[in-house]
């Protein structure tokens, strides 16, 4: 399931909106708590001043008259509680609700007020305490001096009074767990909603892709030329259609140089062994003395020794292609290898009046494979002397960079195209595209040295001069 996109979309927005709801209803219910609570306390510490400014002193007595008749504390169902005490803790009034219990002394001064959340009878309740000095009358009566009977005066300081007012917050809470309830109710029909809309979402956003998916099974083996369309795809996808319209590109390219390379090797095959086929039988029409026999092996020896080399490249370029070769590296001079691998060539140049130039520096060298350099070299100026005209010229140079030594043979004579030039590294791709001269040459030399030079981490480039001049650029790594 993990592995499905649309489930994992689904899943990726369900777990973002619940975030977001917990997140906005905590904040909500927060917010909203702190309000009511304020507000209760407000009230609350309301009461409990309006009782103190309500509390007046004689010099013995408190007067609570007006408290007792205040509705806070007659109401049965919203009960409020009071509780005043001297400085020494002595109580001298309090709610007849209480009974025999005592509310709690909060610490406080004249001018502070202290709330604390308490718990009485399993309910909970809200109390806030504060310090105050009831009114006198001793001021307004014009009395004489007291009796020796009568207690002195109190001073200001022992008439300071605690007071402690508590009320229950049993409907505080009930609207508390009301506006939970609602937000937990809301935050499920939301995020039961959000599920059925992601869902939905989801399942169009991915109509492009089962679209792709369609037309990409629509396309079969023996038919690339198909692309996926561009219609109702979104910018997003877009990178994706490209690149697989790439990869149909491209397997298109090899499907096509594979059917082409099965036809140039039977057409190539298929020549010497017709070659071989008439010798053989022409020479069982009669009975032949040992001259003409020697003769006819002899053509189908050479018939069969070009077999072998472009069976050998075969096998040479696969085993490239696959990986499996292996590079000996060591120091060379390109100058030295470029004359040793002349030497084959040099009479048949002769004969064609080509001359041969090699420029390159012998203080030139670098590090690399001495065999398959030679190979490189050797196909290179075979297919120099075979494709340059007649009193033509052959020239090699070089030059060493930094970091690579740059080998240039070059040929006149040259009658390709700009365009044909791009295609000389391709197997069995010769100019002639009549091929009468199949089975001698069939055009793997340099397909073989393009794979060569790669495998040995450099490049090889061709191009053709307005004046006819062949050229062939080797990039070899220089260590």
């Amino acid at each position: 399931m993990t592995h499905s996109l649309r489930i994992r979309l689904i899943l990726a927005i369900i777990a973002g909106m619940v975030l977001l709801l917990t997140v906005f209803s905590l904040t909500v219910y927060m917010l909203i708590r702190r309000a009511l609570v304020n507000q209760f306390d407000e009230a609350l510490l309301s009461t409990a001043r309006i009782l103190a400014a309500s509390v007046e002193i004689d010099v013995n007595t408190i007067d609570l008259e007006d408290v007792q008749n205040m509705p806070e504390f007659n109401e049965p169902q919203h009960q409020t509680y009071y509780q005043i005490r001297e400085q020494d803790g002595t109580v001298v009034a309090q709610s007849p609700f209480l009974g025999t219990e005592n509310l709690p002394l909060l610490k406080t001064s004249l001018n502070n007020v202290v709330f604390k959340t308490l718990t009485r009878r399993d309910r909970p309740e809200r109390a806030v305490g504060l310090k105050f000095l009831p009114r006198s009358e001793i001021g307004t009566e014009n009395s004489s001096q007291p009796a020796a009977t009568e207690k002195p005066p109190k001073t200001d300081k022992d008439k300071i009074l605690s007071l402690t007012v508590a009320r229950s917050t049993g409907d505080l809470y009930n609207q508390l767990g009301l506006l939970r309830w609602l937000l937990f109710t809301a935050s499920v029909v939301v995020i039961a909603l959000s599920v059925l809309i992601a869902a939905f979402i989801v399942q169009r956003g991915l109509r492009p892709l089962r679209s792709i998916a369609a037309e990409i099974a629509a396309i079969r083996e023996d038919d690339l030329a198909n692309r996926i369309g561009t219609a109702s795809i979104p910018t997003e996808i877009m990178p994706i259609k490209n690149r697989l319209n790439d990869l149909l590109s491209r397997l298109e390219g090899a499907f096509n140089r594979e059917r082409r390379f099965t036809a140039d090797v039977a057409h190539e095959l298929r020549n010497p062994l017709a070659g071989i086929r008439s010798t053989i039988e022409v020479n069982l029409t009669r009975t032949r003395d040992a001259a003409e026999y020697r003769s006819a092996l002899s053509e189908c020896l050479e018939i069969v020794e070009n077999m072998q080399t472009m069976v050998n490249n075969l096998l040479l370029l696969a085993r490239l292609d696959a990986k499996q070769i292996s590079f000996q590296d060591e120091q060379v001079r390109p100058a030295e290898i470029v004359n040793s691998c002349w030497q084959p060539f040099a009479e048949k140049a002769t004969k064609r009046k080509i001359s041969f130039d090699n420029r390159i520096d012998h203080q030139i060298t670098f590090e690399t494979d001495r065999q398959y350099l030679s190979i490189i070299l050797s196909n290179v100026l075979e297919n120099a002397v075979e494709y340059a005209d007649e009193g033509g010229q052959i020239r090699t140079s070089a030059r060493r960079k930094q970091d690579s030594v740059q080998i240039e043979i070059s040929n006149t004579g040259c009658q390709l195209t700009t365009e044909q030039t791009a295609q000389v590294f391709d197997c069995f791709w010769r100019g002639d595209s009549s091929r009468k001269d199949a089975g001698v040459h069939c055009g793997l030399g340099l397909a073989l040295v393009d794979r060569i030079i790669k495998a040995l981490g450099g490049s090889i480039t061709a191009e053709v001069e307005n004046t006819g001049t062949f050229k062939i650029h080797l990039n070899m790594p220089a260590k």
